[in-house]
């Protein structure tokens, strides 16, 4: 069942984004752990804005390719820990990673991909009834 709209979907993408970011103030990440969080937040603000869905800016990347390097990110997530060996010098990085991985992945199982990205609820873009 997709439940996740397109909408619903570019929050949780700011979500996150600042998740990424906080990352390392909330779990005490210094060095190479740090750098990745916040390189992670950079790339995924910078593929959320260039998304073609309301939460886009540039509509230059179509949400199910949206979807794909979701997808991708996901299974990268989750096996980093293992294919970098961090798995057991850093629990706290290996199951932030890790959860991320399985966030990544649930939420990709539950969107709609092939949902109308252009419906809005206000502003431009909005369906006015017929009168």
């Amino acid at each position: 069942m997709k439940v996740i709209s397109p909408r619903v979907h570019g929050m949780l993408d700011y979500g996150t984004i600042l998740l990424f970011a906080l990352a390392p103030t909330l779990f005490d990440f210094d060095g190479t752990y740090a750098t990745v969080c916040y390189v992670l937040a950079a790339g995924y603000l910078v593929v959320t804005l260039l998304t073609d869905f309301q939460m886009g800016v540039a509509h230059l990347i179509s949400f199910p390719m949206h979807g794909w390097l979701e997808l991708v990110s996901g299974i990268a997530l989750l096996a980093s820990p293992f294919l970098f060996g961090f798995a057991d010098d850093n629990e706290t990085a290996r199951n932030f990673f890790m959860g991320m991985g399985v966030l990544f992945l649930g939420t990709w199982m539950l969107t709609d991909w092939h949902a109308d990205t252009h419906t809005q609820t206000h502003g431009h873009g909005t369906m006015m009834p017929n009168h």
